[in-house]
């Protein structure tokens, strides 16, 4: 049987028609699209009128939900991710809301971008776990540089097993303190720990005396167990928990 493009269009928007629904809520109108969020809840546009314009937005959903997966816009590169993505759809991001401006005659086309954008953001899910590992590196190297220490980032050594052995941050001896290695564990189990105690023993005796290693470990998430953190004391490294990073501070900014 053909179907020519004409009767698909028409079924489209026949669907569309049928499966959109809308009220009004506290002077504004929410739409309830057929379009669903990871959760396959249908996700929804409050429309508020402002003089001869028309305001559209998710009332912040999109933002929260992201957040609640990990994705947290703390810093200035995953904010400009998201806005990024917002303005390739002629949107913004006000107080975390999605926000679009429409006029009468352009809301069917706003509305279609409104809910385009708040979809391309919500896939940042998928996305969110991988980046969380990369964006946990920020957050130590945005702690280092508000306590104003001096570091290089990403330093490779050469280990005794003729390996080189990549550390995240390096702060350099002062008068009062050895060389400082830091390494940033997003997710501090056995499997990912291994290898960093490993690094740290390979170059260890190739490094200026009394060089010390320092493990950020991410507990907002998820609790780092003693047993994790025994594991680097036994060979002489200072695990931090992310929660209890201040307590170091001084030890590094000297």
């Amino acid at each position: 049987m053909s179907t020519s493009n004409e009767d698909l269009i028409n079924d489209y928007v026949d669907w569309l028609r049928r499966e959109i629904g809308s009220r009004s809520v506290n002077g504004y109108v929410e739409i309830t699209t057929p379009f669903l969020d990871r959760h396959n809840d249908r996700l929804q546009i409050h429309v508020l009128a402002v003089g001869d314009s028309l305001i559209l937005t998710d009332d912040g959903y999109i933002i929260s939900d992201l957040k609640s997966s990990g994705f947290e816009l703390t810093t200035p590169k995953r904010r400009q991710i998201v806005e990024s993505i917002l303005n390739g759809f002629g949107a913004r991001l006000e107080d975390d809301k999605i926000i679009i401006k429409a006029s009468r005659e352009s809301f069917a086309k706003k509305k279609h971008d409104m809910i385009q954008a708040m979809l391309a953001v919500n896939d940042l899910y998928v996305m969110s776990q991988p980046m969380v590992e990369s964006f946990f590196m920020e957050d130590v190297k945005a702690y280092l540089k508000k306590h104003e220490i001096r570091f290089t980032p990403k330093i490779k050594f050469a280990g005794k097993s003729g390996f080189d052995q990549t550390f995240d941050f390096v702060i350099p001896a002062s008068r009062t303190r050895p060389e400082r290695i830091i390494k940033a564990i997003n997710s501090p189990d056995k499997k990912t720990i291994t290898p960093i105690i490993f690094a740290w023993v390979d170059i260890k005796d190739v490094r200026p005396a009394n060089s010390t290693a320092y493990v950020f470990l991410n507990d907002r998430d998820q609790e780092v167990s003693e047993d994790v953190m025994s594991a680097f004391e036994k060979y002489n490294m200072r695990p931090v928990r992310w929660n209890e990073r201040e307590k170091v501070a001084v030890e590094l900014m000297d």
